[in-house]
């Protein structure tokens, strides 16, 4: 049997002598006690971890090559790396992941079907859930309520048993989400019970996603976080296993979008909540390493670049809900603006013939070439014939079939075949077909469900083949580089240039889009031809009589291990500095090691049309009335705390301290004050709970 391709590499990189790679130091006395606290980022390209002591320093950090198919070989060689012997008892550990963020920015996730009950059939022509949810697998049931809280319609409980048996073989996790289900959860609950007895799948209700009405939105959201579902399952299965393989026997914590923490046991059942979850670590742990407090902190992974304004030492949260790539979700997190560019991104050529970078992810060749000697006589081949560079590329297994298996098509299987015994080029793959775009269809399916991986030009490799960096092998980068200069019209050194100053314009548009937003405006034009062109110009682009000047008022705190090559060339073009604290390239894993828990609960007061309708109390475990206001509001400020207190213990905490805030709307009519509404918050913190393991 072929040794796995992300195992291969990582075997291949071991020994190397880059600082990104290997362990950066180790500090611990043998047969020292202390509370130390163990950090594990597993991002789409790296996993780091890091040891902290009591007062939270860094004493050991380590970094290793993700490993998607088997998250614990990446996660055990990072691991062992930092771990010194003999190895400390450990007290805590943490977990944040770029996972969830990269598979939404590369279109990735596991089939879901939309339960969506008492929705108007019409509106999902306003979703754009048919990228996420084919047709067959969107199922409307009556029920729903109204903006009231009231029954629109009763349940129809046997539709719900039909839809549910019909769509549990063809899918790995159901979405729920009732009409105006966050006034009222009881038939989103009542369709959860019913998913959970007759087919033991995940499932995700929008209730529990967040409070705001837009129930298109609502839709989308629960249907893109019900995708990523089997993967966070598996992803803290896989350390669960690792740590007790490893004899660690500590509680598990994991990050939430909002740069929290929450125990593993409460991310099993609500792992929606991680989206953004290795961003949120990246910006706690930048500002707990730098000790800056404004700025513009940037994150740079293999994958995603992630940008998030910090002000007086603390990251704006996005209210309205993240948004990752072209989604936007309801899901409550820092306010990270995240796209799909980073060192491993594809290098590939635009509708406009310009370059253009991500965002699907690709295998540098550089690196490639480490784990495979034989690639490089096989670029050298393509060299001689000079095929179009797209087409040169190679691919490779990313992960075993397991359930994608009964949906291959012959196609599919005979590629699938071909990519046994290692990476194998388009070129050679179109050679046994008849049917050439249909191979490329066929090929390009396998990607999206992330079973293949392409290889490619990157980044990286113009770094490496530039002597920026080096631990791959730069004879393949050069190779690669002629290759695409050929195309391009240009030697290998401009190409390469051509490459990074991408880098700085992808990346800048998002740093500036993001600094724009915290003030207040719109996004960055994007079919403003003038407006883009000066944009490019302000960036870097080197063409034409018109040079553009741009000044970032904040300097840009840097995080990720490409930052000394990227973001260095972007902090002059913006006229800012740059600061790059020590352990800038396991920033992940310290946020993921020095977070705290935060759980909250909103409920609404409301007293629909009427001078004799009660006061109506809107609640997750659904809708009381009471003839008085005052009434309402104590049992929603007894009922606030009590549910966050009670997140907070399952999330982990301990000595849980719950802070409750009230915020009443009126309007003055005819000199009379008019109540329209009160809002409860309850916010429940704590640090992790010690001594149970998660």
């Amino acid at each position: 049997m072929p040794v796995d391709t992300a195992g291969r590499i990582v075997l291949a990189l071991k020994g190397l002598t880059d600082p990104s790679v290997n362990h950066c130091q180790r500090i611990l006395h043998a047969g020292k006690s202390a509370t130390i606290l163990l950090g594990i980022d597993t991002g789409g390209t790296y996993t780091d971890a890091v040891l902290l002591n009591e007062t939270l320093e860094v004493v050991s950090a380590a970094k290793s090559l993700t490993t998607k198919h088997d998250l614990s070989i990446g996660i055990e060689s990072a691991v062992r790396d930092a771990m010194p012997d003999p190895a400390p008892g450990i007290d805590l550990v943490s977990l944040s992941s770029t996972l969830a963020t990269n598979a939404i920015v590369e279109g990735q996730g596991s089939p879901v079907s939309l339960l969506l009950i008492g929705y108007d059939p019409g509106i999902v022509q306003q979703l754009r859930s048919r990228r996420l949810v084919p047709d067959r697998n969107i199922v409307f049931i009556p029920g729903g309520h109204t903006v009231q809280g009231d029954e629109q319609c009763p349940l129809d409980e046997e539709a719900a048993r039909r839809a549910i048996e019909a769509q549990a073989p063809q899918v790995a996790a159901f979405a729920v989400s009732g009409y105006f289900g966050v006034r009222n959860p009881a038939h989103e609950l009542r369709v959860r019970q019913m998913v959970r007895s007759l087919t033991g799948l995940p499932v995700t209700c929008g209730h529990e996603l967040t409070w705001q009405l837009d129930a298109p939105l609502r839709a989308v959201t629960v249907a893109l976080n019900a995708r990523l579902i089997p993967l966070m399952g598996h992803l803290i299965t896989e350390v669960r296993e690792f740590l007790k393989e490893y004899g660690i026997d500590a509680p598990l914590m994991v990050v939430k979008g909002d740069g929290s923490l929450m125990d593993a046991a409460m991310a099993l059942e609500r792992p929606v909540e991680t989206i953004l979850s290795g961003p949120a670590a990246s910006v706690v742990g930048a500002l707990h390493l730098c000790g800056e407090r404004d700025g513009l902190m940037v994150d740079m992974g293999g994958t995603t670049t992630d940008v998030a304004v910090v002000e007086d030492g603390v990251p704006l949260l996005n209210h309205t809900g993240a948004r990752v790539g072209d989604w936007q979700t309801m899901v409550e997190a820092l306010d990270i603006h995240t796209v799909g560019l980073g060192g491993d991104s594809e290098v590939r050529r635009g509708e406009n013939g310009r370059l253009v970078l991500g965002p699907r992810r690709a295998v540098p060749l550089s690196l490639l070439a480490v784990a495979w000697p034989s690639t490089v006589p096989a670029l050298q081949d393509q060299l001689a014939d000079e095929p179009d560079p797209e087409d040169a590329r190679f691919f490779l297994r990313e992960r075993p079939l397991g359930v994608h298996e009964n949906a291959l098509s012959s196609t599919q299987r005979k590629i699938w075949q071909s990519l046994g015994e290692g990476p194998v080029s388009l070129l050679e793959m179109l050679r046994w077909s008849t049917a050439p775009g249909y191979l490329r269809y066929c090929l390009q399916g396998l990607v999206t469900q992330g079973l293949v991986v392409p290889v490619a030009f990157t980044p990286t490799d113009a770094a490496h083949a530039l002597g920026l960096y080096s631990v791959g092998s730069v004879e393949a980068a050069r190779i690669g580089a002629e290759l695409w200069g050929r195309r391009m019209g240009r030697n290998p050194e401009q190409f390469c240039h051509d490459v990074l100053s991408r880098v700085v314009i992808q990346a800048g548009r998002v740093v500036l889009d993001t600094a724009l937003a915290s003030e207040g405006h719109t996004s960055m034009p994007g079919k403003d031809e003038v407006a883009d062109l000066l944009l490019e110009r302000g960036l870097g682009a080197e063409d034409g009589g018109i040079g553009v000047t741009l000044r970032l008022r904040r300097p840009i705190i840097g995080v990720g291990a490409p930052v000394a090559a990227y973001l260095a060339p972007l902090a002059e073009r913006l006229g800012t500095v740059l600061h790059v604290p020590e352990h800038a390239h396991v920033a992940n894993a310290v946020g993921a090691a020095v977070g705290g828990i935060v759980q909250s609960v909103r409920i609404l007061v409301r007293r629909p049309a009427g001078p004799d309708n009660p006061y109506r109390v809107y609640s997750p475990e659904g809708v009381r009335d009471y003839p008085h206001l005052d009434d309402a509001v104590s049992y929603a400020r007894r009922a606030a705390r009590r549910l966050a207190h009670e997140l907070a213990r399952q999330a982990g905490a301990a000595s849980i301290r719950v802070r409750t805030s009230r915020r009443d709307e009126t309007f003055s009519a005819g000199g009379e004050l008019m109540h329209l509404g009160t809002e409860i918050m309850a916010t429940a913190m704590g640090r992790p709970r010690p001594g149970t393991p998660g």
